[in-house]
């Protein structure tokens, strides 16, 4: 006997299908249309739109069968880089580091080039009659030496504190993606973005402890959002928080 979804009181439901050890929760939208249509939004939030004399058991199928796409997509959402303004290095522009804005101040004509942080402003000092270019190399060079120096030792002091059972202390390495705050390797190796150096200290421990937890389970199991839940308790919130960071 099939069941049929047409509600004149609602219109949306919350639903969810297991696919392996993975349960994937969606909301389901009624209408006048003819085909099923399925949406994973950058929240990771899955949205399926259906006609009205949809049949549920159909739905939750079709569902399952996208299943390992939803996956994938929630997958390449979960750590998402939000788009980077477009800079143009002059005084009075705002960076972020670790979470706090800071106003570029550009002093030119001094004796050698060096970049330091002071109440509330990132000071540039060039020598000569340095151009953009100039002011945009000293910055990123100085930024991407504080990534080098502070995404280490956070990630050091993480393994101090971990309640995963890891097999041995995982190797790590900085390197700038596209796309992605972190990543892990099939062989175990935690890979962290230089551009965490502009996001709160919190959001760089999440990163870390979500990619350890792909040391263990290297999927988006029930089994590994166990494990995050135990690492990080607030992980939700701070995964908010970091994928509307910017620069």
């Amino acid at each position: 006997m099939s069941i049929a979804l047409k509600n004149k009181n609602s219109q949306s439901r919350k639903l969810s299908v297991d696919y392996g050890e993975a349960r994937i929760s969606f909301t389901l939208q009624q209408g006048k249309r003819k085909t099923l249509s399925i949406s994973v939004l950058p929240d990771m939030t899955v949205e399926v739109k259906a006609p009205e004399e949809a049949n549920l058991h159909q739905v939750k199928d079709r569902v399952r069968k996208r299943a390992p796409w939803i996956l994938k997509q929630q997958k390449q959402f979960e750590t998402y880089l939000p788009a980077q303004p477009t800079r143009k290095y002059v005084s009075g522009e705002t960076f972020r580091y670790l979470g706090k804005q800071y106003r570029l101040k550009i002093s030119k004509g001094t004796a050698t080039r060096e970049v330091k942080l002071k109440k509330g402003y990132i000071e540039v000092y060039l020598p000569g009659k340095p151009d953009q270019k100039d002011t945009m190399k000293a910055v990123e060079d100085w930024f991407r030496s504080r990534a080098r120096e502070v995404l280490s030792k956070r990630f050091h002091d993480y393994l101090k504190v971990t309640k995963l059972k890891l097999p041995k202390p995982p190797p790590m390495e900085i390197r700038k993606m596209k796309t992605r705050w972190g990543s892990c390797t099939k062989e175990g190796k935690i890979i962290l973005n230089p551009e965490l150096i502009h996001v709160p200290s919190r959001c760089i421990d999440y990163v870390i402890a979500h990619e350890l937890c792909h040391v263990i389970e290297h999927n988006h199991s029930k089994r590994f959002y166990a494990l995050l839940e135990r690492e990080m308790s607030d992980w939700k919130a701070v995964q908010r928080r970091l994928n509307g960071s910017g620069k």
